[in-house]
């Protein structure tokens, strides 16, 4: 029995407290208390009881706990679900950041309504000689852009608050203006924090603006606003004012963005045509290089409303936006995660060792005799072991079909957000061997990723593995399916 303060009197409860892990992978938290009758002189003539029941779903820690509160007297209303906007997923991590998700640093960042709005709109511009000292610059709570036309000559482009519309920003920085901060990806299994020398990506990159009373709507913009509050484009960055009007830029190595061609969710989509987002939102075609001076033609028919499937490139790192409503077509993780059981309770064998196969949800760098390995020329499945091994190349004979080629390690492609479809992983992708469904293996070996000043690849989304051979995945075959 314990003795709870309320308000200026105290009265002796009684609590009880349960939990219980639910079918949805779920963990719900019963407290139970009752305040005791008769134990003072002002208490109430009978006991009072009050429930509070905390629901938590077990998830990769983009979800909140929702707290519902209950009384046995009358039902209360539940607390309001969060309006989600959608998410931006790295291409390159199989659902989490090797050294672990932590703050804004994380291989997916969600994108919830605020509690009040944080946008901002075009207010006003005008041309001043020295913009560093200009009011506007210098006012750490005003929102403005400064276009550098020369020396003695800048357009400085004010925003005001705009009620209906939240800002996220996206950038390398660990300032607080970013919300999701994004650093360099680096190709193929990351076992630690790997750092790159010189970062191609912008410190503030781009912007993201959602309409609070149309959550579907999500707009991007190069470049994002510093910790004043500013954005700089200086004398040499490509910039553009048309007959005296409204003035446009973009950053020095650009956002592009491929809207696909058909929808995401279905594995019908096929990939779209890279193009450019400017400073005010713009779209055009790629410049020559990222970085010339010069923009690309105006495109009339695209727009900057992001869609369910559409790629960001930050020149280093490739984001992929998927709106809410998509994703509730897209398989989760515990779904995942499901078919994994289902496929090791089949009890796969190595047609050589005959010993049980287990498809790992994390590849371990350690050798275990239960890893199931794929020979990439032809697809079968089988443990480790040496047999028809060529020891000069590397390459290995397949007992089963005589196919000699590479081997690679077996593992589960755990990010939800970049499957396509619901299914059977029956495909992996060569050379690193992440599986997945038919159609989420054939979509990206489909889609081309900027690479470098004015290259393209197509790369395992799961590990950003630049894909071999054509068509650079493979069909599986497992023991159990051979006969």
């Amino acid at each position: 029995m314990y003795v709870f303060g309320m308000s200026k009197r105290k009265f002796p409860i009684k609590v009880s407290a349960r939990a219980f892990l639910t079918e949805d992978a779920s963990i719900e938290f019963f407290s139970e208390f009752e305040v005791v009758p008769g134990c003072s002189s002002d208490s109430p003539s009978r006991g009072k009881r009050r429930k509070i029941v905390i629901s938590m779903k077990l998830s990769d820690g983009t979800d909140s706990p929702i707290i519902e509160e209950s009384h046995d007297s009358a039902i209360s209303d539940k607390p309001k679900q969060q309006v989600k906007y959608g998410e931006l997923v790295i291409l390159g991590y199989n659902g989490f950041l090797p050294q672990g998700d932590r703050g804004r640093r994380r291989s997916k960042f969600v994108l919830y309504k605020r509690p009040a709005a944080t946008g901002v709109k075009k207010s006003r511009h005008y041309v001043v000689k020295t913009p560093h000292s200009s009011q506007a610059i210098l006012d750490t709570m005003q929102h403005s852009i400064s276009y550098t036309l020369s020396r003695n000559h800048a357009v400085i482009v004010e925003y005001t608050n705009d009620e209906e519309t939240d800002m996220f920003q996206i950038g390398r920085s660990s300032e607080s203006p970013i919300d999701f901060v994004v650093m360099d990806t680096i190709p193929g299994d990351k076992n630690g924090e790997v750092k790159v020398n010189q970062s191609t990506i912008s410190r503030f990159a781009c912007r993201i603006l959602c309409e609070r009373n149309n959550p579907k709507v999500a707009r991007i913009y190069a470049a994002g606003f510093d910790t004043s509050r500013n954005i700089f484009l200086g004398e040499k960055a490509c910039k553009w004012q048309e007959n005296g009007r409204e003035i446009d830029g973009q950053t020095t190595n650009g956002v592009l963005i491929m809207h696909p061609s058909g929808g995401f969710c279905g594995g019908e989509a096929k990939c779209g045509v890279w193009l450019e987002t400017s400073v005010g939102g713009g779209i055009f075609t790629k410049r020559e290089s990222r970085s010339a001076q010069q923009r690309g033609q105006m495109v009339e028919d695209v727009t900057n409303v992001l869609q369910d499937g559409t790629l960001i490139d930050l020149c280093g790192a490739t984001l992929l936006w998927r709106s809410a409503e998509g994703l509730e077509k897209t398989p989760s993780k515990h779904d995942l995660e499901k078919v994994i059981d289902e496929i090791n309770a089949g009890r796969p064998q190595c047609p050589v060792g005959l010993n049980t196969l287990v498809i790992p949800r994390r590849v371990s760098p350690n050798e275990n005799q239960q890893q199931p390995y794929v020979y990439l020329n032809c697809g079968h499945v089988q443990g480790l072991h040496d047999w028809g091994q060529d020891k000069d190349s590397g390459a290995r004979k397949c007992p089963i079909c005589l196919e000699q080629g590479p081997v690679v390690k077996v593992c589960m492609g755990l990010e939800p957000a970049f499957y396509v479809d619901s299914g059977l992983p029956t495909f992996a992708f060569n050379p690193c061997g992440h599986m997945a469904t038919e159609k989420t293996v054939k979509y990206w070996a489909n889609v081309v990723i900027p690479h470098g000043t004015n290259g393209f690849q197509s790369v395992c989304p799961f590990c950003a593995c630049p894909l071999s051979g054509s068509p650079g995945y493979i069909r599986l075959i497992f023991q159990d399916n051979v006969d």
